[in-house]
């Protein structure tokens, strides 16, 4: 899936379960290794990381079909002056959230936390979960394309 506009991309695509054969463990069998490059005026960088269960992987796109229909609400700044997302899942790696919404499209933001975050804001703490965003201006087509490209990349992991 790419979400990408003018100034930023962020490409992510699962690539593999973390744990290739089947063990007795249920939750551990629907791990994902989920792939992503990114691109900003800061700079570039790219990950990979466990950090989806098969269930939320699945969750991805039916946010960002959710944000075409218009059903999602646009956020900004807590009462702590950070940023929320609007989902986001249990290893806190990946998020997503509404920044703006127009009439053919929407301002999304991917948070990219701990082993997805840029090289140089990655710390030992996660003081800043969820803090670093790329913004990425869609429109309603490229929404439901990405969406759509999801979903295929998802097609071979099933839930185990």
């Amino acid at each position: 899936m790419l979400l990408s506009d003018h100034a930023n991309s962020v490409e992510l695509h699962p690539l593999r379960y973390q744990f290739p054969l089947v063990g007795a463990n249920s939750y551990d069998n629907n791990w994902l290794v989920i792939g992503g490059s990114v691109t900003t005026a800061e700079g570039s960088w790219s990950f990979a990381d466990p950090c989806l269960l098969t269930d939320e992987a699945r969750e991805v796109s039916a946010w960002l079909r959710a944000v075409a229909a218009g059903k999602v609400a646009v956020t900004g700044l807590d009462a702590e002056g950070e940023l929320s997302p609007d989902t986001w899942f249990i290893e806190p790696v990946l998020a997503f959230s509404l920044a703006d919404r127009s009439e053919g499209g929407a301002v999304i933001r991917v948070h990219l936390s701990l082993e997805a975050a840029p090289p140089w804001q990655q710390a030992d703490d996660g003081a800043d979960i969820y803090q670093y965003v790329v913004e990425v201006q869609l429109d309603t087509v490229a929404l439901l394309h990405a969406a759509d490209q999801w979903d295929l990349g998802l097609a071979s992991f099933t839930t185990r």
